[in-house]
Order: C-alpha cells, then sequence, then structure tokens
C-alpha cells in the first residue's frame, strides 16, 4: 500500500482561482449594463400593459381616471360583484411609482404615463415615457 496523499497542491489552487478571475474580469462588464437595460425594458412593457388597462377602465368608466385619482382608481372594482383591474398598486423596476397625469400634456385628449427611469428624475434621458 502506498502512504501518498492525492490532493490538490497550493500552485494548482492559485491557478484555478487566476482563470476564475479572468474569467469574471470578461464577462463582468458586459452584464453590468445590461440590467438597466433590462429594467427599463421592463418598463416599456409595464407601460403598454397599464395602457391596456387604462383604456378598460375607459370603456367601464367612461373617461380616464383623473390626475388626481391617478393609477389608485385601478385598484378599485368597476362594480359588484367585479374584480379591481389591479391588485397592488404599479411600481416601476427601480420600486417607484408610475407617474399618471390626464388629460396628458403629450397626447391630444388623453393621458402621460411615465417612470423617471433608473436616476428618479423626471425629465431626464433616462425616462421611459408612452408618448415617445
Amino acid at each position: 500500500m502506498s502512504n501518498l496523499r492525492r490532493g490538490f497542491t497550493l500552485i494548482e489552487l492559485m491557478i484555478v482561482v487566476i482563470i476564475i478571475a479572468a474569467l469574471a474580469a470578461m464577462v463582468a462588464p458586459n452584464l453590468i449594463g445590461r440590467s438597466d437595460e433590462a429594467k427599463a425594458k421592463i418598463a416599456q412593457g409595464d407601460l403598454a400593459s397599464l395602457d391596456t388597462v387604462l383604456k378598460l377602465y375607459r370603456l367601464d368608466k367612461g373617461a380616464y381616471p383623473t390626475s388626481e385619482q391617478g393609477l389608485m382608481a385601478l385598484m378599485s372594482a368597476p362594480g359588484p360583484g367585479r374584480e379591481p383591474y389591479l391588485e397592488k398598486a404599479p411600481l416601476d423596476p427601480w420600486q417607484r411609482k408610475y407617474l399618471y397625469r390626464c388629460p396628458g400634456t403629450h397626447r391630444s385628449a388623453s393621458y402621460d404615463l411615465s417612470s423617471t427611469g433608473r436616476d428618479g428624475k423626471e425629465g431626464t434621458e433616462d425616462d421611459i415615457k408612452n408618448w415617445e
């Protein structure tokens, strides 16, 4: 019987760690920007869904919710025995409320719906809007 121990040497472990670090250094920069891109796409999808829900609201009630009512109006049932339009308050992917104005200033006789984007400031280039 041989008393030799089999295992990894310190040098072999260091080589594996260096390879993993090199791979992470090459992949990480490509993934960092993708998160914000993905969140912007989710917000665009949310705006499209909210547009549909707002149209249903208008069909039932005859008008869009006012700016004062906001999107919270979508959480009420349209009538007895019916479910609310939304179960919970809609938040954008950055966990902030969507901005809603009715009547809107960008679409005649309709509404403006937007997200302030990553920076949380209205009127900046990362805003996601239903009128563009």
